[in-house]
């Protein structure tokens, strides 16, 4: 079995809890029965989020000095977030009988924030 702390997503991407079905989120968010029919929209709780984007250090005129820290632009996305992303990005995976996703910060529509609705 793999321990979930030891799961690390890289760069852009997310890890998502999907819900099942989705006529209406825990925030009370609606969606119109053509949309979850055509399944090209779903949502689910943001697990966890890999750094960012990787940003280029800059030269330096020193270049024995050791930049081995790479640094990065944060995503928006934060854990326990409920998303909504486009299905068609988002890659199934299974991790100890449950069923996840992996999508990129580019494949998000929305994020709703709120302590509330963390229920893993």
């Amino acid at each position: 079995m793999v321990d979930a702390k030891r799961i690390i997503v890289v760069g852009d991407r997310l890890l998502v809890k999907p819900e099942e079905e989705l006529e209406k989120t825990g925030s009370g968010l609606y969606l119109p029965p053509g949309v979850s029919q055509r399944e090209k929209v779903q949502g689910g709780y943001v697990l966890k989020v890999g750094p960012g984007y990787p940003v280029a250090s800059p030269s330096e005129s020193e270049p024995w000095k050791d930049e081995s820290q790479t640094k990065y632009i944060p995503l928006q996305a934060k854990e326990g977030d409920f998303a909504l992303f486009l299905r068609k990005d988002a890659i199934e995976i299974e991790l100890e009988k449950k069923k996840l996703v992996i999508i990129t910060q580019s494949a998000l529509l929305l994020l709703i924030r709120d302590d509330e609705l963390l229920e893993l």
